[in-house]
């Protein structure tokens, strides 16, 4: 008995699965977690309303461990963009949960502090900044989203370091902003998943 061995070259490309095809889109929690903390915060940063360990509760569990496990989901559905963006903004919630809850700063110099935190935050304020070029090639929603966090870090950052309420007033102002338009990504991307097509706009790039 012989047998013969089709060696023709096939017409059909090699199927591969597609990594984490089996996982919901965890960026409408990751947009989300981020944007009702960063809401709550930047009123406190307005002065409108005062009692900062509001916050402390939504950095810890819904800004920190909610966006943190999105990023984490992220990786599996091989994102790097969502998983860089949400496993970092879900470790400075829960640093800052850290620094503003269990952090005791009453003996260090009020100048040392506020440029400290100053730094803290334009160090957030460049990597947002270069996670805004990669965001250019994502949404036109999502890139809105990185610019408007951007600037809310640079001038809450020139905020502490010139110790000016004003500066960080206008801060929170634009963190109210930058809250509103991250509500809107995660508004397309539900919606987008129950209506089986695009609801609201996103600017798909």
């Amino acid at each position: 008995m012989t047998t013969t061995h089709d060696t023709r070259p096939s017409s059909l490309p090699e199927s591969r699965p597609v990594p984490g095809a089996h996982l919901a889109d965890p960026a409408p929690l990751g947009l989300a977690a981020f944007a009702l903390t960063t809401f709550v915060l930047s009123f406190m940063n307005t002065g409108l309303f005062k009692v900062e360990p509001v916050v402390f509760g939504l950095a810890l569990a819904y800004g920190g461990v909610g966006q943190f496990a999105a990023g984490m989901w992220e990786f599996a559905k091989g994102n790097t963009f969502g998983a860089t963006a949400f496993s970092s903004y879900g470790a400075f919630w829960l640093s800052f949960w850290w620094l503003t809850g269990h952090t005791d700063l009453t003996g260090s110099p009020e100048g040392d502090v506020t440029n400290s935190i100053g730094l803290y935050l334009l160090a957030w304020g460049i990597f947002t900044a270069y996670m805004t070029v990669a965001a250019t090639r994502v949404s036109g929603a999502v890139l809105a989203v990185f610019v408007l966090l951007t600037i809310t870090f640079v001038v809450l950052a020139i905020g502490d370091f010139a110790t000016s309420e004003t500066i960080t007033k206008v801060g929170g102002w634009i963190g109210i902003a930058t809250a509103v338009a991250a509500w809107y990504a995660s508004l397309a991307g539900v919606t987008a998943f129950t209506h089986k097509r695009q609801v609201f706009p996103v600017g798909v790039r």
